[in-house]
């Protein structure tokens, strides 16, 4: 089974990383763009029957920084 994890930084942590794409979105002339946040999906293959408790605590211990990031868990 396959599963993917979504995570982001929480809301008002300093993104630089986002800051940053939305300048150069600006530069490059798209207008309209007033916030970007950047974040990061990481795509687990699992084995057949890994339960959602599980990958949760997958998140929890190595793939999120539960000080400064939120996690959603995608189960394809």
């Amino acid at each position: 089974m396959k599963a993917k994890v979504h995570v982001m930084l929480k809301p008002g942590v300093l993104d630089p990383q986002g800051a940053a794409v939305q300048h150069a979105l600006g530069a490059l002339g798209f207008a309209g763009v007033n916030d970007v946040r950047q974040g990061k999906v990481i795509e687990l293959d699992l084995a057949d029957g890994t339960d959602e408790a599980t990958i949760a605590d997958m998140a929890e211990k190595l793939l999120a920084n539960m000080v400064i990031e939120t996690y959603r868990i995608e189960v394809l």
